[in-house]
Formats: structure tokens, C-alpha cells, sequence
């Protein structure tokens, strides 16, 4: 699945989940035109609909400071009217499409990452009516899922990046692999994109192997959380620090060190790390 159309699924699922949560029957969006390595903010095309009665709303653009939309991606903000054709605080390029869709209230809530706007989600009713509080929260709601997302899969590529370059063989460049690897298998779980993920878990496998020497006896075989645990203990974390970097209660994070330790035939929890590394599980 290329970021492109793992990107869509995100919307898409937004856009439900919009609409369960706010009772609108219209939701719409899309992502900040994308030119080159950084997405240009100017612009926002709408590339999904959920809802929607027409196509008249797919594929249009909309630039910054230009209808609701622009106006929420120029400021930053969510932003809603109660009338959008005759709406005075809006400008009006935009209306044949929102017309044909039959569309009259309408919010619009910034996609914001690391402070750029990387979209906008839209809901709308086809009656005029005052959108609340409670309205505008579960769209702010909706479009925080989409920012995690898109954040979450920034860091995964730029680790995979980073991961994907040849190391020199000094203890400080391993350090460096280790600290990729540990963050790295944080994020996999959080990974929506089973390709990502997989992509993910394969440069992890391929970071634990790449200091140890080929085993000479049969395999060990850890259950990935409990590989999970071994690399924030080699990292130094306590059980608690684990657990909540995991997000896993202390006592599950003990169970699975303890089974762990088991498997790897080691007494003691920096045992374990050696045995784990040397079994080439741990980089």
C-alpha cells in the first residue's frame, strides 16, 4: 500500500468516525496538496466523501484563506457557519459545489502536525441550524485521530530512513541502531498500514541480527511483547517505565520479562539482554 492510499484509509475512517460522533449525515476532506519532499499548505483537495448525495464536492480545490475551508486552513482553526451561501464572514468560491451537494451548515477543522496544516475535515446538514459545542468537539476529535496518524507514520518512515543506513562498527553507532530499534518497535504497534507495519517489523529483525554471530543451536523464540520488554530493559527502563511506554500494566510487563527469561534460560534481567543479543533478537 504506497502513503498515498494508506493516507485515504485514514480519512476515510475519520470521516465515520466524524459522523457517528458528531450526528452530521455529511462529512468530507482531504490532505494539503502534497509538491515534492513537504506538502504545500496553499491548497487542500477534496478527495473523500462520506455521505455525500453527489460528486460535486470530489476532487475540488481549495486554497488557503478561500471559503470555510481555507479560511480554517489559513487560520489554524476550526471554523463553521450556520448559512454557507449566505454566510458573511466566508468568501464564496466554492458555492455552486457546496449548492449541488445541498448543503447549509458546515464546520471545518484544520488537520494540524507538528504546527502545518496538513488538512481539513468537513461535516455538514442540509438544514440551516446552530452547530454546537458538543458538535465541534467530536470533529476537533476526529481530526486529532487523523493528526496521530499522520504522526505516528512521519516518525516510522524517518526511522526506517535512519535504520536503513549502513553503521559503522563503533559502540557508539550500535547505540544509535539500539535506540532506533527500540523506538521503532514502539511504534509498530500503533501502525494502522499492515504493509507499514510488516515494513516495520522487518527492518527491526533485520537491526537485532545485524551484530550477532549465526546460531549454532535451535532458535529462541520470544512472543513479540516479550521482545517488546527486553528492549526497554536493555534501554534501562523499569518495569513501570515499560509499562507505560507500552502501554501495559507493571504486572503484564513482569509476565512477559518472566517468560521471557525463562526461554532464554537467564536469572537475571540483564542476563536476559545478553542472551536476547547474542540470540540475535536484540541489536
Amino acid at each position: 500500500m504506497t502513503a498515498e492510499a494508506a493516507e485515504a484509509v485514514e480519512m476515510r475512517a475519520a470521516l465515520v468516525r466524524l459522523r457517528r460522533g458528531t450526528g452530521l449525515p455529511v462529512a468530507f476532506g482531504g490532505l494539503v496538496a502534497s509538491g515534492g519532499l513537504a506538502p504545500d499548505v496553499g491548497q487542500v483537495r477534496i478527495a473523500e466523501l462520506s455521505g455525500a448525495a453527489t460528486r460535486a464536492l470530489r476532487g475540488l480545490a481549495v486554497s488557503a484563506g478561500t471559503g470555510l475551508g481555507g479560511k480554517a486552513l489559513s487560520l489554524a482553526r476550526a471554523c463553521a457557519v450556520t448559512d454557507y451561501q449566505g454566510s458573511r464572514h466566508i468568501s464564496h468560491e466554492y458555492d455552486a459545489a457546496v449548492g449541488a451537494e445541498g448543503l447549509r451548515s458546515v464546520l471545518a477543522v484544520p488537520v494540524v502536525v507538528r504546527r502545518r496544516v496538513r488538512g481539513v475535515l468537513y461535516g455538514a446538514l442540509r438544514s440551516a441550524q446552530p452547530l454546537g459545542d458538543r458538535v465541534l468537539n467530536a470533529a476537533v476529535m476526529a481530526a486529532r485521530d487523523v493528526e496521530h496518524a499522520l504522526v505516528v507514520r512521519d516518525e516510522a518512515r524517518t526511522l526506517l530512513a535512519a535504520a536503513s543506513t549502513p553503521v559503522a562498527g563503533s559502540a557508539r553507532a550500535w547505540e544509535e541502531v539500539r535506540e532506533a530499534h527500540g523506538a521503532l518497535r514502539a511504534l509498530a504497534p500503533k501502525i494502522v498500514d499492515p504493509a507499514l507495519r510488516a515494513e516495520l517489523l522487518a527492518v527491526c529483525g533485520r537491526l537485532a541480527s545485524a551484530a550477532a554471530p549465526p546460531p549454532r543451536e535451535a532458535p529462541v523464540l520470544l512472543a513479540p511483547r516479550e521482545v517488546d520488554v527486553l528492549v526497554c530493559v536493555a534501554a534501562g527502563a523499569t518495569n513501570a517505565g515499560a509499562a507505560e511506554r507500552l502501554g501495559l500494566r507493571p504486572e503484564t510487563v513482569k509476565g512477559y520479562l518472566r517468560a521471557a527469561m525463562r526461554k532464554l534460560g537467564a536469572h537475571t534481567r540483564g542476563e536476559a539482554v545478553v542472551a536476547a543479543r547474542r540470540a540475535g533478537l536484540l541489536p
